[in-house]
């Protein structure tokens, strides 16, 4: 079986979980390169993965590591920046979201990936390869619940990492829970409808802690949208979920309606104790997408083998990323945000 060779750059907290992914589960991958201005995990990618090279450069790992494919898992920032550099490299590229934070950038990169049609480039919209997710879309797909007339979602993570994130906000810009979080359920929202977004009303607020604020984020946040068919999308995002990592989402449509996750259980355990009854639920997204992490992988090394087109592009990062661009626009000016008006 062919291995392909590959590198990664960033190894925080997912970045750990798509090298781990390979290492173990991602047979087609080889990781033999890791990139990171942290020095401690260099050292994890060298000591607890077997990694042969490392770099502080992500310039030198494309240019001096023998790999065919690298794996993106840097600051948002830093994307698009990347990605273009990989590519006149001649190498394939799997970015995790987003692929940038302004459109402008988003569009030149998408352009130039354009232009190589024998390179893959793969965004990490991982819940479009979770079971649950797939089994809910070839139903919509065969017109089992008609036309799509509403789609809620909520993408909510658990209190317990807040403290953290507030942290990591006051010393990084992570883009806004918009584009770090609810671009998720923006891409969902377009894949289940085939729909583009053209109008956004969102609100927020910072109650837990209010200092997010001074650092340009927000705890929780909802948007109003309307899309291109004048169906409609709701969507709730937030950081502080006290019973774990809350993700759910709701497709109505003409004939009926389906709901993905309406609570999020762990697994099939239910607990009788002096707290009563109840279910343990998911803790964090690495967890709960487990396996969609390990099949949105197998699927980038799929497309590289057998030359294939993979089902999210960077045009699906391009206009996810303008609807959450507009979805902060409109929170912090208080104002609807049509889309077309964006574009000019």
């Amino acid at each position: 079986m062919r291995k392909i060779k590959t590198g990664i750059v960033g190894l925080g907290r997912l970045g750990k979980v798509h090298a781990t992914n390979v290492v173990n589960y991602v047979s087609q991958l080889d990781l033999i390169a890791a990139c990171s201005v942290v020095e401690e995990e260099l050292q994890y990618a060298s000591l607890n993965l077997g990694v042969e090279k490392t770099y502080e450069s992500f310039e030198e790992m494309i240019d001096q590591a023998d790999i065919e494919a690298v794996i993106i898992v840097s600051p948002s920032s830093l994307h698009t920046k990347q990605i273009e550099y990989a590519f006149k490299k001649g190498k394939h590229v799997f970015c995790e979201k987003p692929i940038g934070l302004e459109v402008k950038e988003i569009e030149q990169v998408e352009a130039f990936i354009e232009k190589r049609k024998d390179q893959v480039f793969m965004l990490g919209f991982m819940r479009r390869f979770d079971e649950s997710y797939q089994y809910a879309k070839e139903m919509v797909d065969r017109g089992d619940i008609g036309e799509i007339t509403l789609v809620r979602c909520y993408g909510i993570d658990p209190s317990s990492g807040l403290p953290s994130f507030v942290q990591f906000a006051k010393n990084s810009h992570s883009g806004g829970l918009f584009i770090d979080m609810a671009i998720h359920d923006i891409d969902l929202v377009r894949w289940f409808t085939g729909q583009e977004i053209k109008e956004v009303y969102a609100i927020g607020n910072n109650f837990a802690y209010p200092e997010l604020a001074e650092y340009g984020d927000t705890e929780a946040g909802a948007a109003l949208m309307k899309l291109s068919n004048d169906a409609i999308a709701i969507l709730v995002s937030g950081r502080n979920a006290a019973h774990g990592y809350h993700v759910e989402t709701e497709i109505i449509g003409t004939k009926g309606m389906l709901r993905v996750a309406q609570e999020p259980e762990k697994n099939l355990v239910t607990i009788f104790d002096e707290k009563g009854v109840r279910r343990p639920c998911s803790e964090h997204f690495p967890e709960r997408f487990k396996q969609a992490f390990i099949n949105e992988l197998i699927e980038f090394a799929k497309c590289i083998i057998e030359r294939q087109v993979p089902g999210v592009s960077a045009k699906d990062g391009l206009e996810s990323t303008k609807v959450a661009l507009a979805c902060t626009k409109s929170f912090e000016t208080g104002k609807l945000v049509a889309l077309e008006d964006e574009a000019k």
